[in-house]
Formats: C-alpha cells, sequence, structure tokens
C-alpha cells in the first residue's frame, strides 16, 4: 500500500436500494472501512452513511479493488447477509488482468493461506498453518502480454485472488504487493467485483448484482 492515502473524489454509485439493503459500486482506491488515524476515515461506509445513516457493513473490498459491495439497511439485514458470506452460499465473481498468457483456459488454485506477519497485510501460501483457500478462474480472453480472465473464489480470505494469481506466475496487473516490474507499472490494480449473487434478507428470493469494470 502507497504512503499516501489519496481516495478518488467520484460519488457514489448506488446500484440497488431497498428497505433492507444497498449495493454499491466500490471505486478503486478507496478505503471499505476506515484505516488507524484520521487520515484514513475517508472510506466507502462513511461516504454512504453520509446519504444513508442507517446503513450497516457486511464484508470488504481491498482498497484497491473495485466493484460491487452489498451494505445493509436494517440490523436483521446484517445479520442474514453477513451468514450467507460466513456459510459460503453468496456467489461473487470477479474480472482481472493479469501478467503473460495464463493457461490451461480454466482451472482451479487450491492453495491455504495465512498471513506473512512481517510484511502484513500481505498474505502467503503457506501448506502447514493456513486457511483453505480455493479459486476457479476462466481465461475470457488473450491480450498483449496480458491475459483477462473470470475469478470465482469459493473461499473468502484475505489477498485470495490476488496471492492465487501471483501463485500461478500469473500476478494481477498493478498489485502493489504482489506484482513486479513491468507487472506492477499500471495505474490502478486490475482486479474488480463485477458480480454478486444472495438471498435478499427479506424472503429470501435470489438477486444478482453487476457492475462492469472499467479496465
Amino acid at each position: 500500500m502507497s504512503e499516501t492515502y489519496d481516495p478518488p473524489r467520484t460519488p457514489l454509485d448506488v446500484l440497488h436500494e431497498d428497505a433492507q439493503l444497498i449495493v454499491v459500486n466500490k471505486p478503486s482506491g478507496l478505503l471499505s472501512v476506515p484505516g488507524r488515524g484520521e487520515h484514513l476515515a475517508d472510506c466507502l461506509l462513511a461516504r454512504l452513511q453520509a446519504a444513508f445513516p442507517q446503513a450497516l457493513l457486511v464484508h470488504r473490498l481491498d482498497r484497491d479493488t473495485s466493484g460491487v459491495m452489498v451494505f445493509a439497511q436494517t440490523p436483521h439485514a446484517q445479520r442474514h447477509l453477513g451468514l450467507q458470506f460466513e456459510k459460503r452460499q453468496t456467489r461473487k465473481t470477479y474480472v482481472a488482468r493479469v501478467w503473460g498468457r495464463l493457461e490451461p483456459k480454466t482451472g482451479t488454485v487450491d492453495l491455504p493461506l495465512i498471513v506473512d506477519w512481517p510484511n502484513r497485510p500481505r498474505q502467503m501460501v503457506c501448506h502447514e498453518t493456513g486457511k483453505p483457500a480455493v479459486t476457479e478462474w476462466r481465461v475470457q480472453r488473450y491480450e498483449d502480454g496480458a491475459t483477462r480472465v473470470r475469478l470465482s473464489p469459493r473461499t473468502g480470505r484475505s489477498h485470495q485472488l490476488r496471492v492465487h494469481m501471483q501463485a500461478l506466475g500469473h500476478p494481477i496487473l498493478g498489485d502493489p504487493f504482489y506484482a513486479e516490474g513491468a507487472a506492477r507499472d499500471f495505474p490502478r490494480l486490475m482486479l474488480h467485483s463485477e458480480e454478486l449473487r444472495l438471498k435478499h434478507p427479506d424472503g429470501g428470493i435470489s438477486m444478482k448484482f453487476r457492475a462492469e469494470a472499467e479496465f
């Protein structure tokens, strides 16, 4: 993470709002929740609560990741949605641009992860003490020196997609933690939460929310 925090000034992009939940398209470079210190107070939760004072946190995205995030409007919805994430009943799909030519066109990464304490918040693969982490990938297209890929995490570990792509030898472009050299030299992390499927807290109907990536 860079030393300076200069979040984008883009207005709230609300994808859906009802009595139980609010779905927002988070910009890259904005924290989901406040960091430690006054200089890290600006975040998506604070901006959302300025417009919707009752909004409650359900899950997070990394600062540098953009895309679909859901917030609760009531304590009931917060519990209901939180349990869906905890029990892996939600379905998240990300799009990323990664370094090099990722082959084969589909596959699964099953590598346990743990925090790299001396270098936190970095994570690392550890087969002894790591927690299970599984990511499925499907290539969308090959680009000049890169691959556009759809990623479906089956677990929700911190930095999971970023570490798993690096472990395959194809770090996500613009990743300040896990990419090196030319792969790192991009204006932003090329990772976007494109789609989120969940059950509505009031009645349990299946819902799908999408936001297209800007890259």
